[in-house]
C-alpha cells in the first residue's frame, strides 16, 4: 500500500469511529424503545431487540405518564406545533423586513439600530424571563400557546434579522435603483426582487428557528401553563414520573418521539441549509 493509500485507509477509519462513536447513543435509544421490558432487564444495553415491539412507542405517546401532566406526548407534541409554525414563520418574516430596511433602506440611526438588535444574539435567555412574564401579564396571554409563541417570535428577530441583513449586503445596489427608477416602490422591490433571490437564506432562517424553538426548554417551562407545555417539558415530566419500575424503553421512545421533527428537517433539508449558508461566500 501506498503512503497515500495507507493516509486515506487511517483518515478512513479514524472517521468511522468517530461516526460510531457519536451514533452509539441513538442506537441504545432505537433498540431499548424497540425492547419490552422483560428483555430491558434479562438482556444487555447493546443488544439487539430479539422480539421488536412499538408498544413503548405507543405508551410514550398516549398513555405513559400517570401525574398531574399526564396523557402522554401527544397533547404537548400538538402544543409544539401550534407553537412552532406561526413562531417560525412570523420570526422569519419579520427577520426578513428588518434585514431589508437596515441593508438597502439606510436612515439615520439605522446602524445603531442594528447593533442594538445584535444585542439580543448574545443575550442570555434568563435576562428576559421577568419582564416578558410582566408583558405577557399585560397582554393577558401568559400561560398560554400564543404567549408563548409571542416569547419565541421576538426572541427570535435578532437572530433571524441578523441572517437576512448580511444576505442583502451583498444584493447589487444597481438592481434596486434601476427598479426604483421604473417606478417600483418599498413593497414591490422587496415582493418582486428581493424575495425571489432569498431563498437559500429563507431555508437557512426557518432550519435554524425551527430547530431552536422545538428543542427549546426554558422558556416552554416558564412561560407555559398546565394546558399549553411543549413536547420538551412533556419529556421532562415523562422521564421524571416516579414509577415502581422504570421504563427506559417508554422513555427512549419519547425521547424519540420528540426528537423526530428536527431528526426529518435536517434530513429533508439539510443540504439546502449547507448551501443557504455558503451561498455568496465566493464571489466572482
Amino acid at each position: 500500500m501506498t503512503r497515500h493509500g495507507l493516509h486515506r485507509a487511517l483518515l478512513w477509519g479514524a472517521l468511522l469511529v468517530f461516526a460510531a462513536w457519536f451514533l452509539a447513543p441513538l442506537y441504545v435509544m432505537v433498540t431499548t424503545s424497540l425492547k419490552d421490558a422483560e428483555q430491558l432487564r434479562s438482556g444487555h444495553l447493546l443488544s439487539l431487540p430479539t422480539d421488536p415491539t412499538f408498544a413503548a412507542w405507543a405508551k410514550a405517546w398516549s398513555s405513559a405518564c400517570t401525574g398531574v401532566d399526564c396523557g402522554g406526548l401527544r397533547p404537548f407534541f400538538m402544543n409544539s406545533v401550534l407553537m412552532v409554525v406561526p413562531a417560525v414563520l412570523l420570526s422569519t418574516a419579520i427577520g426578513a423586513l428588518n434585514g431589508y430596511v437596515l441593508a438597502k433602506w439606510r436612515f439615520p440611526g439605522s446602524e445603531a439600530m442594528f447593533a442594538l438588535l445584535l444585542f439580543g444574539v448574545f443575550m442570555p435567555m434568563q435576562v428576559v424571563l421577568l419582564p416578558m412574564s410582566q408583558v405577557l401579564g399585560w397582554l393577558g396571554i401568559a400561560s398560554s400557546v400564543w404567549g408563548l409563541m409571542a416569547v419565541h417570535v421576538v426572541a427570535g428577530i435578532p437572530t433571524t434579522t441578523l441572517f437576512f441583513r448580511n444576505h442583502y449586503v451583498g444584493l447589487p445596489d444597481e438592481l434596486l435603483k434601476a427598479a426604483m427608477l421604473d417606478g417600483a416602490g418599498f413593497w414591490q422591490i422587496f415582493r418582486r426582487i428581493v424575495l425571489p433571490l432569498s431563498a437559500p437564506i429563507v431555508v437557512v432562517t426557518l432550519i435554524w428557528q425551527f430547530t431552536n424553538i422545538w428543542n427549546d426548554f426554558l422558556y416552554g417551562v416558564v412561560f407555559s401553563g398546565a394546558n399549553s407545555k411543549p413536547v420538551t417539558v412533556g419529556l421532562n415530566n415523562l422521564a421524571n414520573t416516579s414509577s415502581a419500575i422504570k421504563e427506559y424503553n417508554v422513555d427512549m421512545a419519547a425521547a424519540l418521539i420528540a426528537a423526530l421533527p428536527t431528526l426529518l428537517v435536517y434530513a429533508l433539508a439539510g443540504r439546502y441549509f449547507v448551501r443557504g449558508l455558503t451561498a455568496g461566500a465566493v464571489k466572482g
